[in-house]
């Protein structure tokens, strides 16, 4: 089978992504990062993901990017927002997705790996610059740059499958691949049970990402029983 890398955080895009990419007919090598981001009740989600996912492996890499914090993810005295911001919110985490493809770039050229597959999104997304398809496209021409692969003639793809697809799209591909979304976890700030909060901008995009594809939304939510 050829071989993938897949970024996992455990929540709604990246279990898409990684079903999509099993159904392409890949062995994926999901990887994970505990980067100092307020909960880890994704990390636990992530594993979860991973084996109903049938990765063929799953790693978890542990990186501080608190150490230089500027986000809300990665600062606990930067309350997150519960109502929706202009401009680039402070959500947004510097440099993370650049971090996060480097460090699966690497792993995907000790796999022997070509493809590296990532859930960014810019239809439904929160205004992130390293969400968008420049921003893609631009990795996509560094990573063939900057390795043996690139440089011995071979060449290295960064697949983005969720790109131009609104939530509810992205919720109906999972659902026909069977992707159970009661095990994942988007909240900013989900509780140590990993229940969300219901307020911030993940869920809100979540929620009316289910309402928009006509069907119930499995998220355990503070407050509410069960």
């Amino acid at each position: 089978m050829k071989k993938a890398v897949i970024l996992l955080s455990g929540g709604l895009d990246s279990a898409t992504v990684l079903a999509m990419a099993r159904a392409q007919g890949y062995a994926c090598y999901a990887l994970s990062f505990d980067y100092g981001q307020r909960h880890n009740a994704e990390l636990r989600a992530a594993q979860r993901v991973a084996t109903a996912g049938h990765a063929t492996e799953h790693r978890l890499v542990r990186l501080d990017l608190s150490a230089i914090g500027g986000s809300a993810l990665t600062d606990v005295t930067i309350a997150v927002p519960e109502t929706a911001e202009e401009g680039i919110p402070v959500t947004y985490v510097p440099a993370r997705n650049t971090v996060f493809l480097s460090v699966a770039l690497g792993w995907a050229e000790v796999l022997g790996a070509r493809d590296i597959f990532i859930g960014v999104n810019a239809v439904d997304y929160s205004g992130y610059p390293d969400c968008r398809p420049a921003f893609i496209e631009a990795f996509e021409q560094l990573a063939n740059l900057a390795t043996k692969v690139g440089v011995q003639g071979g060449r290295m793809t960064i697949q983005a499958p969720l790109i131009a697809l609104s939530k509810a799209q992205i919720i109906q591909t999972g659902l026909a691949l069977g992707v159970d979304y009661a095990q994942t976890v988007s909240c900013y700030q989900a509780d140590s049970d990993g229940r969300a909060c219901g307020r911030c901008d993940a869920c809100r995009l979540r929620a009316q990402g289910f309402a928009e594809a006509g069907v119930n939304d499995p998220t355990p939510y503070q407050g509410l029983a069960g």
